[in-house]
């Protein structure tokens, strides 16, 4: 029998706060919502999956649609600079002690959210690229659960990791690769929800929907404060 204590304390604590299940799930969440919202809002292009991106941007040019196809390419720009960005930012702020460099990064999703809701149909490529951007920059940030790799902004990687622990766990009984396999899944059932509920937000509310990712984002940076003020710097 698996131990809902045992259970509950994997969700909740953890050495390192920035690896810890209960904070990785909020941002998976927003992850879904993120990449709901940009494809019903924001012309159906995908804030997160680049894959999705550059397969819709491929068929369009071989297609001869040149504009169409041009509309996913600076998703994909935004992305990478994202990446590049958010290394920079660790690299040269990683021993910060006034605010922790993964702090810095959410406060910066943040932002980016709030103009987005600003930002009308008409400039709908600059709105994608930018979601496209913070969605980068979490990806970076935040890259383990219990020291496992996952990711926050899509889903295959986590999906792979999870069948691949769950028949681990099938032949070792080792509870350690069926907790394993139960956090990967986590992460993709909330993603899912995310995805679900942002579609449906995005329809009723339009451009201003992505300030509810904001708010997760904020949410996701309390946790961090809150965590590095009773004492763990290191997260």
């Amino acid at each position: 029998m698996i131990n809902r204590n045992k259970i509950k304390n994997r969700i909740t604590n953890q050495e390192q706060i920035s690896n810890s299940l209960f904070l990785n799930l909020i941002l998976a969440f927003s992850g879904g919502f993120q990449d709901a919202y940009t494809y019903i809002v924001r012309d159906k292009v995908f804030a997160n999956a680049q894959t999705g991106n550059l397969v819709l941007m491929s068929t369009y040019l071989m297609e001869g649609h040149l504009a169409r196809g041009l509309k996913y390419l600076f998703p994909l720009f935004s992305f990478v600079s994202g990446i590049f960005i958010a290394d920079i930012v660790k690299s040269k702020y990683k021993n910060a002690k006034a605010l922790h460099w993964r702090q810095s990064i959410v406060l910066a999703e943040i932002a980016i959210m709030i103009v987005v809701g600003f930002l009308p149909q008409n400039i709908n490529t600059l709105a994608s690229c930018m979601i496209s951007f913070a969605c980068a920059l979490q990806l970076y940030s935040f890259q383990k659960v219990h020291k496992n790799p996952y990711a926050s902004t899509m889903c295959i990687g986590n999906m792979k990791s999870g069948t691949t622990a769950f028949a681990a766990f099938l032949r070792s009984r080792d509870k350690k690769d069926l907790f394993k396999a139960f956090d990967y899944i986590a992460v993709v059932f909330t993603f899912a929800c995310g995805a679900g509920i942002g579609g449906n937000f995005s329809q009723l509310f339009g451009e201003v929907t992505i300030w509810t990712s904001a708010v997760l984002l904020f949410v996701s940076f309390l946790i961090m404060d809150l965590d590095r003020k009773a004492g763990d710097n290191a997260f």
